[in-house]
């Protein structure tokens, strides 16, 4: 017979959670505006994306095929 016991627990991160987020919530700031900052985004990506030379636009084509990058053309259509 074996005298080995078994223990088992459980740990609630939620109040450790809130405290990460209210830390991150604080640390943006009142002037933190979220739809500006991806309005910035996209713009920054379509300049990544934009002049690709035919070889980097088949390539990036490819990726998207596979699902790698977001199809940036099907952004608009919605």
């Amino acid at each position: 017979m074996s005298s080995e016991m078994e223990m088992s627990f459980a740990l609630d991160l939620t109040l450790d959670e809130v405290r990460r987020r209210t830390a991150v919530l604080e640390a943006l700031g009142d002037d933190w505006d979220p739809v500006a900052v991806l309005r910035e985004e996209e713009l920054a990506y379509d300049m990544l994306y934009s002049g690709l030379d035919d070889e980097q636009q088949r390539i990036y084509d490819e990726l998207v095929v596979a699902g790698v990058l977001p199809d940036r053309g099907a952004r608009d259509a919605v």
